[in-house]
C-alpha cells in the first residue's frame, strides 16, 4: 500500500512537471520528425500548429495521433481532428486532445477557421477549451482562450509563418496567479524542389528560454518521405517517415531527449472526400 501511494505521488509530480503547460504542443508525426517545426506547413495538423495553414487544405479529412512521452504511458498524447473546407466560405476545424492519465490529465477541445486572401497570404484563429485534472481529489480547472496564425508567401519557394497561443495569458487558478503560458511560433520554410523542404522555427514560451527548430524533408520515392530535425533546450534530434498510399498518409517519428530517452510517434490521416480545389502548393 505505501509502495502503491509512492508510485501514485512520483507520477504526479513527473505528470506535473513533463506534462502541464503542453496546451499547444505541435501535432502529427510528419512535424515530429523535423524537430516539431510546423509553423509554416499547409499539412493537415495545421489544424493544431497554425491554422492559416489550414486554409489551403482542399479535402474533408481525418486524423489521429499518439504520442508516447518517454515510452511512459502515463504521458501519453492522444489526439483526434478533423479538417472541412467550404468552398470559398473558408476550412473548419475541430481538434480533440488528451495528455496524462488518470491522476493528472490535460484535455483541449479546438475550434479552428483557417481563410486564404489569395494564393500567398492565409489567416487563421482557433477557440480553445483546455481542462486540467488532477486526481485524489486535487480538482478540476478548465479555461477558455484563443490562438491565432499568419502565413504568407515572401518570394518564390519562400514561406514565413507565425502563431500565437494565448495572448490574453487567461488565469488557470488564483493560487499563485497561476495562467496558461503564451507562446508564440515564428518561422520560415524554403522548398528547394519537388523533392526537399527546409524549415527552421523559433517558439517563445513566456516562462521559458526561446526553443530554435530546425527539420528537412526529403521526397525519396512516389509514396515516401523521410525526415530529420533537432531542437534545443534541450538538444533533442528526432527522424521519422511519411507514406501516401489511396486516401491514407500515415507518419511515424521518434525524439530523443538527452536524458529521458525516446520519445515515438504515429500519425493517420484519412481524406475523406476527394480534392474540392487546387488553391496553392502544400509545404
Amino acid at each position: 500500500m505505501i509502495k502503491k501511494i509512492l508510485l501514485y505521488s512520483f507520477l504526479v509530480i513527473v505528470s506535473f512537471a513533463l506534462c502541464a503547460q503542453k496546451e499547444n504542443a505541435p501535432f502529427g508525426s510528419r512535424s515530429g520528425a523535423m524537430g516539431h517545426a510546423s509553423v509554416t506547413f499547409t499539412d493537415f495538423w495545421s489544424v493544431q500548429n497554425n491554422q492559416a495553414g489550414m486554409a489551403y487544405y482542399d479535402k474533408i479529412a481525418a486524423g489521429i495521433y499518439y504520442e508516447n512521452r518517454f515510452i511512459t504511458k502515463e504521458l501519453g498524447l492522444k489526439c483526434f481532428s478533423l479538417v472541412v473546407p467550404v468552398n470559398k466560405a473558408g476550412v473548419f476545424g475541430v481538434n480533440v486532445s488528451s495528455l496524462g492519465y488518470r491522476l493528472y490529465n490535460e484535455s483541449k477541445i479546438g475550434l479552428a477557421y483557417g481563410m486564404a486572401f489569395g494564393k500567398k497570404i492565409s489567416a487563421g484563429l482557433q477557440l480553445d477549451y483546455i481542462y486540467t485534472h488532477i486526481g485524489e481529489n486535487y480538482g478540476n480547472k478548465g479555461a477558455v482562450t484563443f490562438e491565432a496564425g499568419i502565413r504568407a508567401v515572401l518570394i518564390k519557394n519562400l514561406v514565413i509563418g507565425a502563431h500565437i497561443f494565448n495572448p490574453i495569458q487567461v488565469r488557470l487558478a488564483s493560487y499563485n496567479d497561476e495562467r496558461l503560458p503564451l507562446i508564440f511560433k515564428i518561422g520560415l520554410a524554403y522548398t528547394f524542389s519537388d523533392k526537399a523542404v527546409l524549415a527552421v522555427e523559433v517558439e517563445k514560451d513566456n516562462n521559458f528560454k526561446p526553443v530554435f527548430k530546425t527539420g528537412l524533408e526529403y521526397h525519396i520515392a512516389k509514396p515516401v518521405f523521410v525526415r530529420i530535425g533537432v531542437a534545443t533546450a534541450p538538444f533533442v534530434y528526432s527522424f521519422g517517415a511519411g507514406f501516401e498510399f489511396y486516401h491514407f498518409k500515415l507518419d511515424i517519428s521518434a525524439s530523443r531527449h538527452p536524458v529521458l530517452g525516446f520519445t515515438p510517434q504515429a500519425s493517420l490521416i484519412y481524406d475523406i472526400h476527394p480534392m474540392i480545389s487546387k488553391k496553392n502548393n502544400s509545404q
